[in-house]
């Protein structure tokens, strides 16, 4: 939804950024396959950016990973990081004080909006996507691998926030009005692991092309 508010704002980010596992081999949190992460950037028409880190990853590692990122090619050149954050005022000063260490400052596209009425306007507008993580401590396992849709919407604790902004879960989007065409995925196994529950995607090779 931040692209889609950059993109309706004519401002096309020049690339798109997020950490990877090394010895998982996926994207850091969400444990979303590195191919369906290329292939996302791919049908968004952005050059993507991967900044390794280590399993179990420091605050220190994290940053000083970050930092090695962004003293060199392509993000060298640049000066202003957009994010999805929507309320957490913490994560935000956090992100604002270290940017503007490097000499750089933050866009939240969408902060402050109704996290309600944001998910239920990410439905409507054609987006897809599918809960690939899950906190078992405040939401239950078997909503791993759902479908993001008026339905989980109804189906979710009040407890929860519809966007997991909180942390709550975590989703993969593989269709929607920015991509030039959707991502084919089919969902695997779903795991515990590090307290949390995944349920894996997969590239569909035999929807891809249909």
């Amino acid at each position: 939804m931040s692209l889609w508010e950059l993109r309706h704002e004519q401002r096309e980010p020049a690339v798109l950024m997020t950490t990877v596992t090394e010895s998982y081999d996926r994207i850091s949190m969400h444990g979303v396959r590195r191919e369906l992460l290329a292939r996302q950037a791919e049908e968004l028409g952005i050059p993507l950016v991967e900044v390794m880190i280590p399993a179990a990853c420091s605050n220190d590692v994290y940053e000083q990973c970050i930092a090695r990122a962004f003293a060199t090619p392509p993000l060298v050149d640049i000066d202003a990081v957009a994010y999805g954050d929507l309320f957490l005022e913490d994560v935000r000063a956090y992100r604002e004080e270290r940017l503007a260490r490097a000499g750089r400052h933050g866009i939240f596209p969408i902060w402050g909006l109704d996290t309600t009425e944001l998910a239920h306007q990410f439905i409507g507008q054609g987006f897809e996507a599918t809960l690939v993580c899950v906190d078992p401590r405040v939401l239950d396992p078997s909503f791993a691998g759902r479908s993001y849709d008026e339905e989980l919407l109804a189906d979710l604790p009040a407890s929860v926030d519809p966007c997991g902004e909180n942390g709550e879960f975590h989703t993969f989007v593989h269709a929607g009005p920015i991509f030039k065409r959707p991502i084919a995925c089919k969902r695997g196994d779903t795991i515990e692991r590090d307290n949390f529950v995944f349920c894996d995607l997969t590239f569909d090779y035999t929807q891809a092309h249909l």
